[in-house]
């Protein structure tokens, strides 16, 4: 007596139609085939994890490089000479073809679970050699423009090295399952050794990949030194427009231990702070000088200077998407924002006894101070009456006659030397890009008396790493985020991380044992094979039209004859089908 059973039949069905229908539009029953995947194909499912791969890496260099956003839109300025947010348009590309290249990887996936031939759609091709060229067009841009950029990725991995392994882990231990299906269900032993050993070897990687990363985050909690100091780098240029007194005001409120910007001198001798050659990104000079916006900001007398807006822009362009958090009251004082000087910074941060740091640019050669340049910064320094001991002196240029006049500043290099070259040269402190120094040159120049501040220090991932590395201070545009991070997002003793890697590793390989045990426990409760399937087993060795030819003489003679699904046959083979038919003797 036969029991039907048409809801699960049809829903299993519907699902095997969506599968194969959105991977290679084969949505008729009759199109889908348990034949070997052909070499052209293979090549095809080899690219598409090409494109994975690569399309992950480039997410995750554009997700940890969040911290430098505005170095990459002003890196973009100075080339095309307009402001413009462009990290939007790679994110938003990134973020669609990621999404769809692993949509279609977990597809493939799938296929070889159900045991269905992979045959990707000719749209799907286009779309992966699209995915793939766009991507490769991306890394060798940003190899050409922002090479120093790629360094965030070791970095950043000493920050989540410790849990992508574990996420690895998780993804290859569940992968058992499909490998050992491939291997019970394989006919040919060869096949059989190569996917095993092919596996075996990845998963072994993993399990001993630890050995190879390496975090000063992990390390005992009482050698932890103490918080670094932060200095606001510009101010707070999220919360004001940089280089204003708005915005260095912000940054003291947010107990920053510094004060850090960009100096130039102005024709008659008056150093201010700017950060770009020009005035066009940063005030309103197109509108006060249309013919001088091009200009050097440098060649502009001090009066014309003050007179320019330096705030407007910042409404305008909200270029670190903050204008929104800001109050009424704030946004007017940020729209009646003026350039400001050197001076004017020393004033402002004397009284908190802040550190002011600033890098100076020396004027071109055609400019009225060119020769004195270094005097006059020294001047502005005598005159605002600040304490020597609060400024971070960064010119090389006659750094010795620097000394001889003003003995109490703090000399600092930009340039990373031995310790003992600095040492001879009376610095004491160092100023660097953070992709500049390591955990291991950190510990070597403090055990010399040299201080280490590196910049621009914004997520709170990166600050715990240096945190962990032993660096005295670091430069941020966003010290109202760092104010908030009191302790290291995370630090572990090297036995906790020894404990943890070796309890994921034994309980990956129980699983993984137990998933092939039981697969091969399920294979070999299946019936051996009745001439019907020896019949259909040979067809499926003849031309895809025989085959063809024949999946519609069986669908139309069982339905004929009544029966639920014929294609459940073909799909499962005889042994399944008439189990789910529930036919009883």
């Amino acid at each position: 007596m036969v029991k039907h059973q048409p809801l699960q039949v049809y829903e299993r069905q519907l699902c095997l139609s969506c599968l194969t229908g959105i991977y290679g539009c084969r949505w008729k029953r009759y199109q889908r085939s348990h034949d070997d995947t052909t070499k052209w194909e293979l090549l095809w499912s080899l690219i598409l994890l090409f494109t994975f791969s690569l399309l992950l890496v480039w997410f995750y260099f554009w997700w940890e490089a969040h911290n430098d956003y505005n170095e990459f839109n002003w890196f973009l300025y100075n080339r095309s000479g307009e402001w413009s947010d462009g990290t939007v348009p790679i994110l938003a590309t990134t973020a669609a073809g990621f999404t769809y290249i692993t949509f279609l990887t977990i597809l493939a996936l799938c296929h070889i679970a159900v045991g269905q031939q992979l045959n990707l759609h000719w749209l799907h091709k286009i779309g992966v050699i699209a995915a793939l060229l766009t991507t490769i067009i991306g890394i060798i841009s940003v190899n050409q423009t922002w090479g120093q950029e790629w360094d965030i990725i070791p970095i950043s991995l000493q920050a989540t090295g410790p849990f992508l392994h574990i996420g690895a882990l998780l993804a290859i231990t569940a992968l058992a399952w499909l490998v050992a299906g491939q291997v019970a269900h394989a006919e040919k032993t060869r096949f059989q050794i190569g996917v095993l050993l092919l596996y075996l070897g990845v998963l072994l990687g993993l399990y001993v990949a630890p050995l190879s990363i390496t975090s000063p985050c992990i390390v005992e909690r009482s050698r932890l030194k103490s918080r670094p100091d932060v200095i606001g780098h510009q101010g707070a240029p999220m919360l004001a427009p940089e280089n204003t007194i708005m915005s260095f005001r912000r940054a003291l409120q947010m107990n920053v231990t510094g004060l850090e910007s960009d100096v130039a001198i102005s024709a008659d001798g008056v150093p201010f702070l700017l950060r770009d050659r020009t005035l066009r990104r940063t005030t309103d000079v197109e509108k006060v000088f249309p013919d001088r916006q091009m200009e050097e900001a440098s060649f502009f007398n001090w009066t014309d200077l003050r007179g320019l807006n330096a705030g407007q822009w910042f409404l305008k362009e909200d270029p670190f998407w903050t204008v929104h958090s800001l109050s009424q009251r704030e946004l007017r004082q940020a729209a009646n924002q003026s350039i400001c000087s050197l001076e004017q910074l020393l004033r402002l941060a004397a009284p908190h006894n802040t550190t002011v740091v600033f890098t100076l640019r020396r004027p071109p050669p055609k400019h009225p101070c060119h020769h004195s340049w270094i005097n006059d910064t020294l001047e502005a320094v005598r005159r605002a009456g600040v304490p020597q001991n609060l400024v971070m002196w960064t010119p090389d240029e006659d750094r010795g006659v620097v000394r001889r006049e003003a003995p109490g500043l703090l000399q600092t290099s930009m340039e990373k030397l031995p310790p003992s070259d600095l040492q001879q040269q009376g610095i004491s402190r160092l100023l660097l890009r953070y992709n500049q120094a390591s955990a291991r040159d950190i510990r070597d120049f403090s055990r010399s008396n040299i201080s280490v501040s590196l910049y621009t220090v914004n997520e709170p991932w990166l600050y715990s790493v240096l945190w962990c590395s032993g660096v005295s201070s670091v430069s941020s545009e966003a010290p109202h985020i760092l104010k908030k991070v009191p302790y290291p997002i995370w630090l572990m003793s090297p036995d906790e991380y020894c404990l943890i890697w070796v309890a994921a590793d034994l309980i990956s390989f129980a699983v993984v044992i137990g998933i092939f045990v039981f697969q091969k426990w399920r294979m070999s409760g299946m019936r051996s094979y009745n001439p019907e399937q020896i019949m259909l087993s040979a067809a499926v060795r003849r031309a895809s039209r025989d085959v063809n030819i024949m999946k519609e003489k069986l669908i139309f003679s069982e339905v004929s004859n009544g029966v639920s699904s014929a294609e459940e046959y073909m799909e499962n083979g005889y042994d399944d089908y008439y189990t789910n038919q529930g036919i009883s003797h």
